[in-house]
């Protein structure tokens, strides 16, 4: 579903990730980890076009899309939910959601999205800055959900949350997935949450990927090794 070939990304002269190849499946959730300045928020920003690429390409559901500007892969089937979640604040719940209905022209926030997350309802005249963390996340993510994505881009969605939060936020995403067969792709630092989640977990290293594997063949002391400071 989300093919990348040989990324390469540079900050002026400084390359920050230095030929990347990844693949998300059908259906599959593959989970990014690294310690801080590795390189994951870069390739989130570069997938959906907030950053222009040295070289390589990127192929969404056979499409090629690498040339595309940010609005025209949304519009193929990439959804992005950046690092501290950038909700609108002083907008409502519902206003924030139905910003992400004008990518298929709809007018109504779906149904299923509600069942998803009832608290948006209940909370939906509420400002969104008004909401807790962990509201937040829900909020940004059901404004992605929106757009009817293939692939949805999650940047450290753990970020500031309780953990009680992270736990059903895993259990949600797993919902989603085997819902509607949505590809998920999620840079994370929570170990405890990649492995809930994930069905493949990559490392990256340096702008590099160290290491890739299964979730039933994870080595839990060497990913705790590429995780440490």
């Amino acid at each position: 579903m989300l093919d990348v070939r040989n990324l390469h990304v540079a900050y002026g002269a400084s390359e920050v990730l230095h030929g990347v190849d990844l693949q998300v499946g059908h259906g599959e959730i593959v989970v990014l980890m690294g310690r801080n300045g590795m390189g994951k928020t870069t390739l989130m920003k570069s997938l959906i076009g907030n950053l222009s690429l040295r070289s390589g390409s990127i192929g969404l559901d056979g499409k090629d899309i690498t040339k595309l500007p940010a609005y025209k892969r949304v519009e193929s089937g990439l959804a992005y939910v950046p690092q501290g979640r950038m909700i609108f604040p002083a907008m409502t719940v519902t206003e924030n959601i139905e910003t992400g209905l004008f990518v298929r022209n709809e007018k109504y926030v779906p149904e299923n999205l509600y069942k998803i997350f009832p608290v948006l309802r209940e909370m939906g005249s509420r400002r969104g800055g008004n909401l807790s963390g962990g509201q937040q996340q829900q909020l940004a993510i059901a404004r992605a959900l929106a757009t009817r994505p293939k692939v949805l881009l999650l940047d450290e969605p753990t970020e500031g949350i309780q953990p009680s939060i992270i736990l059903e936020m895993a259990q949600t995403l797993k919902q989603i997935r085997d819902d509607s067969g949505l590809s998920i792709m999620v840079s994370e630092q929570v170990l405890s949450f990649a492995l809930d989640i994930a069905d493949r977990i990559l490392v990256i290293e340096g702008g590099n990927i160290v290491y890739q594997t299964t979730k039933e063949d994870v080595d839990v002391e060497k990913l705790t090794r590429f995780l440490s400071v």
